[in-house]
């Protein structure tokens, strides 16, 4: 406290001196500091010592907070200990336990929900029929490892909206699947392999490490579905699938037999990303760009020492018949691939180059200089090397001028013959260097500097990524594109957020120009369905690739091809496998059982709704778009809902190495700090990113992860706008949210204690006309809890829903009707308590059931309770009917106009109790209302102000002309103090005996004192500064009028 009273002594003098450069004993400005600063220290010092003796006093009578024993409650862990059949419903006829315990909360239902079949869409036993569906696919998750944060973010999202519709009656399904995730499950267990036994997969054979990695599959894939239920996710378990199941790989199958009959899959020679550490061509996704600001060393596997990036080098290559130019790379060893030279055909420095020859230093080979609107002649030297075999551009340009394609890496990223017997054998990287040093010896090495670029990472091997020129499959996207393209200008298709449609639109007319690459060099995946078919009489060399669902039609095919007997044709499979994203972009209708036209297929086909990442709209998205079109015909969704990225509080994204990727398991029963720094021993990471990745966790969870429960977790997860580009995920939020679970539980364990175990609610709620003001006026706020649930859930505003559901409970249920329901339930008015009864058990019967789809364990706990005495089964939450706007009917605009002015009186009540520190006494309170209006809407109030205000009694009075505000002659006693609480409105607190009016008035007065100093320092900037404190200045005044007041009163006790 000291410290922030010298701060603002010394803001004052820096803002005083500012005028004053030189300032000496008499100056007005050095004088009048020395003032402020001497009354500073006095406040100073009586605040500190007033208040830290208090807050010691406090400590020493109490060792032990109120706040901390209540947060030590909610804490406590109390066990489901029944026993129950699994699948069997919960005992639910048991006390509820003190204060909330998720493990208790979470126990039993989820088995329960799944036996009775409440997840198929066939399970037509609802409060009402409807031929409508909606059918969901869940993005399947891959079986690399378990879920994390980033799931259960989806998950939770698509679980609220899947459990909405099923509350309105809809045939929903929501199928779940895993993915076999090609590259990312054939590394890990690569990585595996080589930590357990030192061996790679070419040791064990192809047979042997498909064993292996099937063996991880049957343990991940049990494992993520165990999360998954653990999530409360409401999956239809029944038609679980795998991509690689018989079923859809039949599927795989025959997509690629069709579009490779059709000519849209072709094999061809083409650039396409490639890992030197995998072996294999890898998809855009798996390519992170590492940004470099200039010179920059990175760790490359398979290199003893950082390589660096990031800076340009210039040299020159010598012009055939005398002179020279020089071109500039960040990629130095290239120029062993270089065929051309170009150049502007505008670029007057170039111009008598036209037509000429480069001599290429280190190979026999001639490179023309050629003329290409590519070139920006204004960068660098306006001389570009054109590389066509290893760089995406200059592939185009070579195009255009027919340049050969030379490739001078082999596949582990080693230089081959073709750039020159010199560097033959060397690593891509070491050669970089030995070519800087062979140009330096030629004298044709200009320099290098520092210069920005991204460098494209394997995400999966840490490798930078070459473009290689191979014999690869791949599918045309042109024409299928402009379909996609078409169903979103349409509006056939809703791409939400509606700007995602612009992006959509961009990368769908630049895919045009590149062709998607589907084939990969490796072991786990779906094998490619073709064969290269030779005459057993011919050279391999004149086979042609045939593809086909079976051996004997590949054969058929290949006969027909070739022209001869199949007798004498050899058979060799593509040993490459498929994309995943290839399999993946069939999953809409391969998990109905495409291509044959099953019963689910007809009935679940095309879906409604598709909800995923944003990063993956195109890797994923536009892919099923474009192959459910082209191999259906149909699309396979009519909306499509982008949520963003979800990084850690700081913002970062989540990275193992980091260690800020978070099992949700670990937030939803709790970590012990090193049971998450177990995790990481267990994980895959090099020694280094271990390291890292503990004292990432060390930092941000030193106590570990507190017990959360799921539905804390899913209801935090859904409290955010997902719908932005970044989601900054707090675990502390949902430790917040715990405590909101505990205030769910406690107020409801009053409703319970209220209604008595022999309430029994109607079937239908009815007004009784017994209604008091704040009945009336909490049926309103349900009635727009209701209508704000129902718009924002149709818009996918769940952030929106949420804050709505959270704001009744809190403010409106909690704070206001529960407290003033308490003068009621205590007092012989039958009909009064009935009245509330009725009200208390309606609001929380609809409020469970508009929270449901964002907390199912504790929503089926409470309403299973709430409805234990009704005379018929009470079903499941679950299929219970979702509040309807037109079924809670009960907005009232005048009672709510009236409540807030409540609430604006107890507001100023609240306050003055706090001013006059009236931290357990009662004051009687008395509101002297000049306009009869007014006086006729609050006097029925009086007992909701006597409870929201804290008062031993309240009065509401009509204020007559003539006769005194209080004291003689009025029923205010004398001494009250008082309080304008708006223009027609005054409140008087009768504090006789409660309070020690002397020292009160010292305090006040010392508050005045400073509060003009403070405004004197605020008007003092504005005149000599031209500051602008306007809102400052007001808000002192009214602190200075409301002092006044207060001081007024407390004179009359002095007279």
């Amino acid at each position: 406290m000291a410290a922030s009273w010298k701060l603002l002594v010394q803001r004052q003098r820096n803002t005083l001196l500012k005028y004053c450069s030189s300032p000496c004993v008499n100056c007005q400005i050095t004088r009048r500091h020395s003032k402020l600063q001497r009354d500073s220290y006095k406040l100073r010092n009586y605040v500190y010592t007033r208040y830290s003796v208090r807050a010691y006093s406090a400590e020493k009578a109490s060792p032990k907070s109120a706040k901390s024993k209540e947060k030590s409650k909610e804490n406590v862990k109390v066990e489901y200990t029944i026993p129950t059949v699994k699948g069997e419903k919960k005992d639910v006829t048991c006390p509820l336990p003190q204060s909330y315990s998720p493990r208790y909360v979470e126990a039993a239902w989820y088995d329960w929900w799944e036996k009775s079949n409440i997840f198929t869409p066939e399970n037509t036993d609802k409060h009402s029929l409807s031929e409508e569906k909606f059918v969901v696919m869940l993005p399947p998750p891959n079986v690399t490892g378990t879920l994390h944060l980033g799931h259960a973010l989806t998950n939770s999202i698509q679980d609220a909206i899947v459990r909405w519709h099923r509350m309105h009656g809809q045939q929903v399904l929501w199928l779940p699947a895993t993915d076999h995730a090609g590259i990312a499950t054939q590394v890990v267990v690569e990585k595996k392999l080589w930590r357990e036994k030192k061996m790679t997969r070419h040791d064990i054979g192809r047979e042997k490490f498909l064993e292996e990695v099937w063996k991880w599959k049957e343990e991940k894939g049990g494992t993520i579905c165990d999360q998954l239920r653990k999530m409360g996710s409401s999956l239809d378990w029944s038609r679980e699938c795998f991509t690689m199941d018989p079923k859809l790989s039949a599927a795989v199958t025959e997509a690629f037999v069709r579009l490779h009959d059709e000519g849209v899959i072709y094999r061809g020679t083409r650039l396409v990303n490639w890992s030197c550490a995998l072996q294999s061509a890898i998809s855009d996704i798996e390519v992170e760009p590492v940004e470099s600001e200039g010179e920059m060393a990175v760790a490359i596997p398979g290199y003893r020492k950082k390589v660096k990036f990031g800076l340009l080098s210039s040299f020159a290559y010598p012009i055939e018949g005398g002179g020279e130019i020089v071109v500039a790379t960040t990629r130095l060893e290239t120029m062993l691939g270089d065929t051309a030279i170009a150049v502007d055909p505008e670029d007057d420095r170039y111009k008598h180059l036209h037509g000429k020859f480069a001599i290429h230093p280190f190979c026999d080979r001639k490179l023309p200089i050629v003329c290409d609107e590519y070139v920006d002649k204004d960068f660098g030297t306006g001389a570009v090397k054109i590389t066509p075999a290893h760089d995406f551009n200059d592939f185009e340009v070579g195009k255009r001028h027919d340049l050969p394609l030379i490739n001078i890496l082999d596949k582990m990223g080693n230089i081959t013959g073709s750039g020159g017997s010199q560097f033959e054998g060397m690593k891509r990287f070491e050669a970089r260097e030995a070519i800087e040093e062979a140009l330096n010896s030629k004298n044709l090495f200009r320099g290098s500097v520092p210069h920005p670029m991204k460098i494209p990472v394997c995400s999966r091997s840490r490798d930078v990524i070459e473009p290689y020129l191979t014999d690869q499959w791949f599918l045309r996207y042109r024409d299928m594109a402009e379909t996609a393209m078409e169903a979103v200008s349409s509006g056939k298709l809703k791409i939400i957020p509606e700007y995602y449609s612009k992006v959509w639109f961009e990368w769908l007319e630049n895919s045009e120009s590149r062709d998607w690459c589907i084939s990969r060099q490796l072991w786990w995946g779906h094998r490619i369905p073709a064969y290269l078919a030779t005459p057993k009489s011919a050279q391999s060399s004149d086979g042609v690739w045939v593809s086909g669902r079976t051996v004997e039609e590949v054969l058929s095919r290949a006969e027909q091809v070739l022209g001869v007997p199949q007798a004498d044709i050899e058979l060799r499979q593509d040993e490459d496998v498929l994309d995943t994203w290839f399999s993946s972009a069939l999953f809409p209708f391969s998990s109905l059982g495409w291509p044959d036209q099953t019963s689910d297929l007809q009935a679940y086909y095309p879906g409604s709704f598709l909800e995923t990442g944003n990063d993956i709209l195109f890797f994923w998205v536009a892919r099923m778009v474009m192959m459910g079109q082209k191999l259906t015909g149909k699309l396979p969704f009519k909306e499509v809902l982008l949520h963003g990225l979800l990084r850690d509080a700081q913002g970062r994204k989540m990275s193992k190495s980091l260690g800020n990727v978070i099992d949700p398991m670990d937030v939803i029963h709790g970590a012990s700090l090193q049971e998450l720094q177990d995790k990481i021993d267990a994980g895959n990471l090099d020694p280094k990113e271990v390291k890292m990745a503990k004292s990432g966790q060390k930092k941000e969870y030193p106590q570990g992860i507190p017990e959360c429960g799921t539905d804390s977790l899913r209801f935090t997860l859904c409290s955010y706008n997902f719908k932005a580009e970044v989601l900054n995920m707090n675990v502390s939020h949902v430790i917040t949210n715990r405590r909101f679970c505990n205030k769910i539980w406690q107020a409801f364990k009053f409703t319970m204690a209220s209604l008595g175990p022999d309430y029994k609610p109607h079937d239908t709620f009815k007004l009784s006309g017994h209604e008091s003001p704040v009945d009336l006026w909490i049926l309103s706020r349900l009635s727009t809890v209701v209508q704000q649930c129902d718009r924002y859930f149709r818009a996918y505003d769940l952030h929106l829903a949420a804050q709505a559901l959270h704001q009744f409970w809190m403010a409106d249920f909690c704070d206001i009707y529960i407290e003033c329901s308490k003068s009621p339930l205590n007092e012989d008015d039958e009909d009064a308590k009935t009245c509330v009864h009725d009200i208390l058990h309606h609001c929380v019967d609809v409020w469970l059931r508009a929270l449901h789809p964002f907390m199912p364990f504790i929503t089926e706990e409470l309403f299973q309770r709430l409805h234990g005495n009704s005379d018929h089964e009470v079903r499941s939450i679950s299929v219970s009917a979702y509040p309807l706007p037109e079924h809670v009917q009960y907005k009232n605009t005048s009672v709510e106009e009236t409540m807030e002015l409540v609430m604006k009186i107890r507001d100023e009540a609240l306050a003055l109790r706090t001013e006059l520190e009236l931290t357990k006494g009662k004051a009687r309170v008395y509101f002297l209302v000049s306009d009869p209006g007014r006086f006729k809407k609050l006097q029925p109030c009086a007992s909701t102000l006597k409870a929201l205000t804290r008062s031993s009694e309240v009065d509401v009075l009509l204020a007559s002309r003539g006769k005194p505000l209080c004291g003689s002659g009025s029923a205010i006693p004398s001494g009250s103090i008082r309080r304008v609480v708006s223009d027609d409105i005054v409140m008087f607190m009768d504090v006789t005996g409660l309070i020690d009016t002397d020292k009160l008035w010292s305090e006040m007065r010392l508050r005045q004192r400073q509060i003009h100093k403070e405004l004197d320092v605020l008007q003092l900037q504005d005149t000599m500064s031209g500051t602008d404190n306007t809102s400052k200045i007001e808000k002192l005044y009214d602190q200075l009028e409301k002092t006044k007041q207060l001081i007024d009163s407390l004179e009359s006790f002095k007279r």
